[in-house]
């Protein structure tokens, strides 16, 4: 099936009880059993759900992958992962990542004897110098959050020996733009959160499995902690996945207008953004997705963190809050919002000033969403 039937058939069969062409919420703490250990495949709701089931036979299919393992949160998921390691064992990450995704990493899983490394991979042969034999996990977020760069996926994995897993979180990119384990990636990862749910009203994530037997033990850590989302989660996110491709693809589009608005105001002194052929990587970008995505990072004159201020309380249409992904258009600060956990000085380093501003681009009318700006930058002056 192409992409777009996918999203609406995959791993999915009208209910056999009713015909309910949408997937029941089997909203349940157990199941009866005719006599013990006889019973029609499901025992427990931490362990199985049927709506759970729809969901992660779905997210497989639209991932290219073995089997896929939900769980209550993209940051849940990621813990899972993490679990795959041992004390001494070393992970390597993109220096430019979800602040979420740094705290998880040094804060929790630092005090376990798991050791990170955060490595700029402008350069797929960068990760040549930082491997040792202690290198266990390749952690890569493309395009990443917030500055947009852009890791060549393909690249990374040629380098990278074959007892060592490297998985990517496709969260910015959804399945719909980028789909890592075609190129070669042992694991994705994404906050369902986000474009899989696209309207804002669940959390969620997952992660889906190239191989079987890796996908076993994640599902052993799924029951095992517990961390697993409800049947009413399921349905949503399902729900939200039947519009994926329509709902990215007029993001795409929105988010080119407004990328080319922005580059040419005399108040912004740098657009972040894939689709422009100055954008570093712009040409593995366009290798590895079918489009450039919805989300446009941009940073003011003067770096001024009083004006970025400004702007972020000034706007109508493009909304104040984390997060990312929805029908509706986001703006956030990443410095003080979602990246607020990275120290200031590493934040710089990759280029995150106090005024850079990241705007999640959803399916309004790009017009209005450019005057929105437009109206918001010129409370600021120039």
């Amino acid at each position: 099936m192409k992409f777009g039937t996918k999203v609406i058939h995959a791993g999915i069969e009208p209910d056999s009880s009713s015909g309910a062409i949408m997937t029941p919420i089997f909203q349940t703490s157990t199941y009866v059993q005719d006599s013990p250990g006889v019973h029609k495949g499901y025992e427990y709701a931490r362990t199985q759900n049927p709506t759970r089931g729809a969901l992660e036979a779905n997210l497989t299919s639209l991932e290219n992958g073995a089997d896929a393992i939900c769980y209550a949160s993209g940051l849940a998921a990621m813990d899972a992962v993490l679990k795959l390691l041992s004390p001494g064992d070393e992970v390597l990450s993109t220096n430019d990542l979800y602040g979420g995704s740094y705290r998880l990493m040094t804060k929790v899983y630092g005090k376990y004897g798991i050791k990170f490394k955060f490595i700029g991979l402008e350069s797929a042969a960068t990760i040549d110098e930082h491997i040792t034999d202690k290198t266990k996990l390749i952690w890569l977020e493309t395009p990443t959050n917030p500055m947009l760069n852009i890791v060549d996926i393909k690249g990374v994995v040629s380098r990278v020996p074959d007892h060592i897993t490297v998985c990517v979180d496709n969260t910015f990119a959804s399945p719909y733009l980028q789909n890592p384990l075609d190129l070669g990636a042992d694991l994705v990862l994404h906050s369902a959160t986000k474009y899989l749910g696209g309207h804002s009203d669940v959390i969620h994530g997952v992660v889906i499995s190239k191989e079987q037997k890796m996908a076993d033990q994640l599902r052993f850590f799924q029951n095992a902690a517990g961390a697993v989302p409800g049947p009413q989660d399921c349905f949503l996110i399902l729900r939200g996945i039947k519009t994926l491709h329509l709902r990215v693809q007029r993001s795409c589009e929105n988010a080119r207008k407004i990328a080319d608005f922005l580059e040419g105001h005399k108040a912004i002194s740098k657009v972040y953004y894939p689709g422009f052929k100055n954008h570093p990587n712009h040409d593995i970008a366009a290798k590895q997705m079918k489009d450039f995505g919805g989300m446009v990072s941009f940073d003011l004159n003067n770096n001024s963190q009083e004006n970025a201020y400004t702007l972020l309380s000034n706007t109508h249409l493009f909304s104040l809050a984390e997060s990312l992904g929805g029908v509706e258009s986001l703006i956030g600060h990443p410095a003080s919002m979602t990246h607020a956990s990275i120290p200031r000085e590493d934040r710089l380093k990759v280029g995150l000033t106090d005024s850079l501003i990241r705007l999640s681009v959803g399916v309004e009318d790009a017009d209005d969403l450019i005057a929105d700006l437009d109206k918001a930058i010129h409370k600021i002056g120039h």
